[in-house]
């Protein structure tokens, strides 16, 4: 294992999508929510430690979250566990990273990667994070993973890619981005899948920290001052104080704005691992097992009669017996029972804001 690769791991994120089973007080990164008797957060990191030393493993987190991170993760180093006061989304948090990491090792290459992804087929993942951590270390280059559709999907980012040339099976050697694409309408979501030319944004990224330094100073240099005031900072007893005052005083950005959108040392790899994003109940449903109903069901107490095609996550030791559904989402989780249309589940955004409107804080 290469002592030089580095991974950060973003964790801060409160997966409202996922309601009420992610909570603000415990997202979905921190819940097993596939059942496997390992949290997301916990599957996502044994799956770099393959790549990574435990010891190069940073996570980015909101300061709420430094307790539950470090009983999860029992091989964290405190230190390495990074604390947002506040949400500055993806920019901030990876400058942050970047400046620890400097300090440590100043020839590392890097992997950014979200805490709450399904990869179904880790051999070949592993392969690729291999395949594009050589290429990062012998080029100047900001890689990102893309992943072969496998239908029109509405829900995600897209990547176009400059060249169909070295395409084979669906995946391709490093190619150049031709451009980035925001979540398209159903339209335009199939000419994009039968295209072959567009590839879904799985939002894990691989660069040398000499690269996507560089990038911040080209592209975010407001951004890159602010965290370079910490030199000598960083790894001290004064460093949560800093970041502290240091959020306060950046801009609210995103990686993929601030950065890979403008930068012309952008590639892509495409390749198809069996990702999902599991941003939503329907995509868990897509990649949960599925009874002869075709029901996903959590729980050890749940009964279902007339009932298909629905998805039902109940507490240890909850009895519930459910008849009649079709297409639906049945989630019971701290007292709270959400019972919704799985194609309309859109709504559950706006039903979070209802109750925090009308029933407050606490059931948020």
């Amino acid at each position: 294992m290469n002592n030089n690769n580095f991974c950060i791991i973003m964790a801060g994120g409160v997966g409202s999508r996922f309601w009420p089973l992610s909570r603000t007080g415990k997202p979905k990164q921190f819940l097993d929510v596939l059942g496997t008797g390992k949290t997301l957060l916990q599957q996502t990191f044994d799956r770099f430690e393959t790549v990574c030393p435990a010891e190069n493993i940073l996570i980015v987190t909101n300061k709420d979250y430094k307790n539950i991170i470090l009983e999860q993760l029992p091989k964290i180093k405190e230190e390495n566990v990074l604390l947002e006061p506040m949400r500055r989304n993806t920019a901030p948090c990876i400058a942050y990273a970047n400046f620890k990491i400097q300090q440590k090792n100043p020839n590392a290459n890097i992997i950014v990667a979200p805490s709450d992804h399904l990869i179904l087929n880790e051999q070949e993942f592993v392969s690729v994070l291999e395949h594009g951590l050589d290429y990062i270390s012998k080029n100047d280059a900001l890689l990102t993973l893309g992943i072969k559709p496998n239908r029109p999907e509405t829900g995600y980012g897209y990547i176009q890619i400059s060249s169909k040339q070295n395409m084979k099976d669906g995946k391709c050697e490093v190619t150049k981005v031709k451009t980035f694409t925001e979540k398209p309408n159903a339209e335009m979501a199939k000419i994009f899948y039968e295209s072959g030319e567009f590839f879904w944004n799985s939002g894990i990224f691989l660069w040398s920290l000499n690269s996507i330094m560089d990038s911040f100073n080209k592209h975010l240099g407001e951004v890159n001052d602010l965290f370079k005031k910490g030199i000598g900072i960083y790894n001290t007893d004064d460093e949560q104080k800093f970041i502290d005052e240091t959020y306060a005083e950046s801009k609210n950005i995103s990686i993929d704005y601030g950065i890979i959108e403008k930068a012309d040392n952008v590639f892509v790899l495409c390749t198809d691992f069996g990702w999902s994003d599991l941003g939503t109940w329907g995509s868990l449903y897509e990649n949960s097992k599925k009874n002869e109903q075709n029901n996903s069901i959590i729980g050890n107490n749940v009964l279902c009669y007339d009932t298909e095609n629905s998805i039902v996550n109940m507490p240890e030791g909850k009895l519930a017996v459910i008849q009649g559904l079709k297409d639906y989402i049945v989630v019971d989780a701290d007292g709270i029972l959400l019972i919704c249309k799985k194609d309309e589940e859109q709504k559950i955004k706006q039903f979070v804001n209802d109750v925090k409107v009308k029933k407050g804080d606490g059931f948020i």
